[in-house]
Order: C-alpha cells, then sequence, then structure tokens
C-alpha cells in the first residue's frame, strides 16, 4: 500500500498494518497512508477492518517533532490526525484494533475509535497521557474517553495521564481483551470475521446515530482544540 501502512485482505476483512520502522509516530505521511488504506477498503466493499502496528509498537501518538516545529506544520497536522480519528470512530463498517504493542496519545485515540480492540501482552504502555506533557485535553480526547472508558477510571486516566499495561487497560477500557502475541493477529481477524455477520446496513445506521452526535462536536470543537494544543508545549522524551 505504501511504505507506511501495508494493506492485505482476508475473504471480507482488510487488514491494515502500520509500520514506519520506528515507534510508528503519526506524522503526515502515516495519516494519509492510513486514510488511503481506508480509502481502498471502502472501495473494494470490505466488511471489517483490522488495524494493527508493527511488533511492539501500535501507535505513538502525534510525531512531536513535527508538533513543536511551528504552528504552520503542527496545525494541518494535528487536523489531520483529528480528522483520522473521528473517521474510524464513525466508520461505517466494524473496526477491530489488533494493538501489538505501545499504544500512546494519538496510539491510544486510535483504540478508541476502533469498535472491538485486542491488546498483545507485555511490558507495553497504553494510555492518554495529554496532561501529562503538558496538553489540555482538547474535546475529542473528552468525547471519545467518555464512551469508551469506565468511568471509575478517568480521574487517573485523563487527569493524572496514567499509562496502563494491556491486562490493566482491559479494566480501564482502552482494550476489550488481550492475547498472547502469537495470536494476536489470529484473534483480531477472527473477531473481524464474526463482526461481518452483522446486517450491514442496520450496523452503518446505528453506528451513526450512536457516535454522530458526539463527532459533531468534536468537529465543531476542532478550531479551539488545535489553538489550545499549538498553544502548549508538549514536553519531549
Amino acid at each position: 500500500m505504501s511504505d507506511f501502512v501495508r494493506y492485505e485482505r482476508d475473504d471480507h476483512v482488510a487488514t491494515l498494518t502500520m509500520d514506519d520502522g520506528k515507534a510508528n509516530a503519526l506524522g503526515p505521511d502515516m495519516i494519509a497512508a492510513v486514510d488511503a488504506a481506508l480509502d481502498r477498503a471502502e472501495n473494494e466493499d470490505a466488511q471489517a477492518i483490522v488495524l494493527a502496528g508493527r511488533p511492539g509498537r501500535f501507535c505513538a501518538g502525534f510525531d512531536l517533532r513535527v508538533l513543536t516545529s511551528g504552528a504552520d506544520k503542527a496545525r494541518p497536522l494535528v487536523m489531520a490526525g483529528s480528522a483520522l480519528f473521528t473517521r474510524l470512530y464513525g466508520f461505517p463498517r466494524p473496526v477491530v484494533a489488533a494493538c501489538t504493542g505501545h499504544a500512546v496519545a494519538g496510539g491510544a485515540l486510535l483504540l478508541l475509535g476502533a469498535d472491538h480492540r485486542i491488546g498483545a501482552r507485555g511490558s507495553f504502555k497504553l494510555g492518554l497521557n495529554e496532561v501529562a506533557i503538558g496538553i489540555e485535553l482538547p474535546v475529542l480526547v473528552r468525547e471519545m474517553a467518555a464512551a469508551r472508558l469506565d468511568n471509575r477510571y478517568h480521574t487517573e486516566a485523563l487527569l493524572f495521564g496514567t499509562l496502563y499495561d494491556p491486562d490493566d487497560a482491559v479494566s480501564v477500557g482502552y482494550l476489550d481483551e488481550s492475547a498472547d502475541d502469537d495470536e494476536l493477529r489470529a484473534r483480531a481477524t477472527a473477531r473481524a470475521k464474526e463482526l461481518t455477520k452483522l446486517p450491514r446496513r442496520a450496523f452503518a445506521a446505528s453506528k451513526g446515530n450512536l457516535r454522530g452526535p458526539a463527532i459533531e462536536r468534536i468537529r465543531a470543537n476542532m478550531e479551539q482544540d488545535l489553538d489550545r494544543i499549538l498553544a502548549a508545549e508538549p514536553k519531549v522524551g
């Protein structure tokens, strides 16, 4: 598909594997590659999506080198990333995330945007650490976290920016289940195939009705969110 996303088809399931050879940061090329792969899946009428990462790294979130390189580069990056998160969140077909490793900040948002999330067990960190690196929580994070995370963990997960290992991430709500690394991809594909059995029209319409209002609120606040993010000075390293 590209140097950043590998596209594979197994029956009615399209698997998108992010791999930049590093931390799978969401830079302009990675975001464009995931978007293009989603376009292809829709054009080929795939009935479910598996979104995976490279071994040990699902996604490190926005590329901080771009985010801290000035508003002229950071603004389009954050806008494109936010559009990708909401696209996944409202995607008309089932989306299964195969979390192959670390998933921090924007990587955790990719998990929140998926319909079913399976994480590889291991010494990985998952979570939304925006506050911990000096960024005020935008509406996008608040809306998606409110819908997917267990209310009991909102303070520690959001305000404290706590990162969790995969098993704890199941309890918090970043994941629905965990699996051994050698079983992860097969389990994700099997789950995606199970979800293709849902009536397509009813699924797409119901997902739109459930998540559409939140997506509209996110989009309505996008510019203000961008201003707050770009006004901050994220801690690098």
